[in-house]
């Protein structure tokens, strides 16, 4: 065992010592040292019943043989820190959560690993953690939050940003605001529609770092604290059969999660964080990887934030296994080995199958014929962008930029009233150096959807948008402004056009006469965590992570790869 390293023998009798004082005996230090990691916090409700969770998978993992050792980490809730300029410590938090995760586990020579973690970066930095360090491990995200009631009608976090953006218009007065604000949230669980902490849960699963309906079961929900058990004893099971996370990961289960992602009109943030928990595993997965699945893969769930149900209603309806059984039967996704010692294929037919719902479509019948997000390029992304299709507009926008060189500005133009339609936002300098953090820009899209103009406005960034986020938006935009990227050289006035079906990001501005006149803005940030992100930082068009290739691939160009790299069709 690892653990040996600091337990066995007469020279380590100091660590054993050491370990006597927490409250072990001879018998637990002889058993493998198991880590349950998690993310609990109560400032949100995102992670908050994480620490009860921890001590149930720390039963389940005395009940099959080993000790427990449980490490508390950082969380960082978009929630809470949108708008502000708290944001730029979300992306963050990714790598610092991944770094606590294996300083904890490797110092202290750990045999094996439970993850919980509850909102949007903690779950992709519990798969890179788990990649990583490559030892016998198992993910569990804390749940859904339940939805919220107002006027009878169901609400989430969504509205809430939302009615802020009618509040501003004059639409609603302040009393309706507050009465919005105080019935959406009902309790512990994280933000209910597919939004970028279900979308990645989702992921988990299909990626098989989590059991194949675990993470469907919302925060609140009595099921909860058993899968939390379970994931203590199957630890065990891993640790005894050696099954570690790069026996699972590979670039068919990357293609899967892609596919379920565009199956679900899921959060764009899925394309960054899967790059970034591909590079952890050492899989070739690019960004242009995600295109074919968009393009042959339906929206078969009506899911917020572009359709009427959350993850509550998912779970009622089959949860995640539901969507992989459509797309299953439809061909859409190849078998894989999971975290249980069951293949992929073999976990959804155990799972139940609710005959009576309408949450998830099947194939032959979607909600939309292709997938939630579409990667562009063009005079203005050369590495690429995603545009979310998650909205109900057309593929195609032309319009007049509107030059921002933050958030806050352009938030203040949508509140002012001085953003009509035809307008197209141009928001830089909040890529992941320039941010630093490339921070989430739901403040902004909420706010147009609020006024009435989440059809008639475009809006494109370095930074990224929050899986709450719907309207006709491009982000991800790579090279960010802050490195001389396109973006950065945009003035008023400038056509745009976002064009979906060509897959182009373009403007018929004179660039090039512009570029010998720019020079790199001045860092918005010189010491402190956020200053070293922003030196280590790479692209986001490979992931954003700290340790980002050498140099970014040029991606090839569209005309080749729409049908060299079409994966599984149906």
């Amino acid at each position: 065992m690892r653990s040996d390293l600091i337990k066995t023998g007469p020279d380590r009798a100091p660590a054993r010592a050491m370990l006597r004082a927490t409250g072990l005996n001879d018998g637990d230090i002889t058993k493998p040292l198991v880590a349950v990691v998690h993310t609990w916090s109560n400032v949100s409700p995102c992670n908050l019943n994480l620490r009860e969770l921890a001590e149930h998978a720390a039963a389940g993992i005395r009940a099959a043989g080993g000790t427990p050792i449980e490490f508390n980490t950082i969380a960082v809730t978009d929630g809470i820190a949108m708008g502000t300029p708290g944001m730029r410590a979300s992306l963050i938090s990714r790598e610092v959560i991944t770094d606590s995760i294996e300083l904890a586990v490797d110092g202290h020579c750990l045999d094996a690993m439970v993850v919980l973690c509850g909102c949007d970066k903690t779950i992709p930095a519990a798969a890179m953690a788990m990649a990583r360090l490559n030892i016998p491990a198992v993910a569990l995200y804390g749940g859904s939050i339940a939805h919220g009631t107002h006027d009878n009608h169901p609400i989430t976090i969504q509205q809430v940003f939302e009615a802020v953006g009618a509040h501003g218009a004059g639409k609603i007065d302040d009393a309706e605001l507050t009465a919005v604000e105080k019935d959406a949230c009902p309790g512990a669980g994280a933000c209910g529609g597919q939004f970028t902490a279900n979308t990645m849960a989702m992921v988990m699963q299909t990626l098989g770092l989590s059991p194949m309906g675990f993470n469907d079961i919302p925060a609140t929900h009595p099921a909860k604290t058993h899968a939390a058990f379970r994931c203590g004893e199957l630890v065990m099971d891993c640790l005894r059969q050696q099954r570690k996370p790069l026996d699972i990961l590979n670039v068919t289960a990357f293609r899967n999660a892609a596919r379920m992602v565009a199956a679900t009109a899921g959060s764009t943030n899925a394309v960054l964080h899967l790059l970034a928990i591909a590079r952890e595993a050492g899989v070739p997965w690019t960004i242009e990887d995600f295109e074919p699945a968009s393009v042959h893969t339906p929206v078969i769930a009506d899911l917020l934030p572009g359709g009427r149900y959350t993850a509550v209603e998912l779970f009622g309806a089959g949860g995640s296994a539901r969507v992989a059984q459509e797309l299953i039967a439809a061909g859409m996704l190849e078998d894989r080995p999971t975290v249980t010692g069951r293949s992929l294929f073999e976990e959804c037919a155990a799972a139940p199958r609710a005959e009576q719902q309408d949450v998830v479509h099947p194939v032959r019948q979607p909600l939309k014929p292709r997938g939630g997000y579409s990667i562009l390029y063009g005079n203005l992304a050369p590495e690429g962008c995603i545009l979310k299709l998650a909205g109900k507009g057309a593929n195609h926008f032309e319009g007049v930029a509107r030059v921002f060189e933050s958030e806050e500005e352009a938030f203040a133009a949508v509140q002012g009233g001085r953003i009509k339609a035809g307008d197209v936002i141009v928001i830089r300098n909040e890529g992941p150096a320039g941010g630093p953090g490339m921070r989430e820009m739901l403040g902004v899209t909420a706010a147009l959807v609020g006024r009435g103009l989440g059809n008639d406005v475009g809006l494109i960034t370095d930074g990224r948008f929050s899986g709450a986020t719907h309207g006709f938006m491009v982000g991800h935009i790579a090279p960010e402004a802050a490195r001389g990227g396109p973006i950065a050289l945009l003035r008023d006035g400038d056509r745009i056009v976002i064009d979906g079906d060509r897959r182009e990001l373009r403007t018929d501005a004179d660039l090039q006469s512009r570029r010998a006149h720019w020079t790199p803005p001045a860092a918005k940030v010189t010491h402190g965590a956020l200053a070293k992100y922003a030196r280590l930082v790479g692209s986001a068009s490979d992931g954003a992570t700290t340790h980002p290739k050498t140099a970014v691939a040029v991606p090839p160009s569209p005309s080749t790869t729409q049908d060299t790299q079409a994966g599984v069709t149906a």
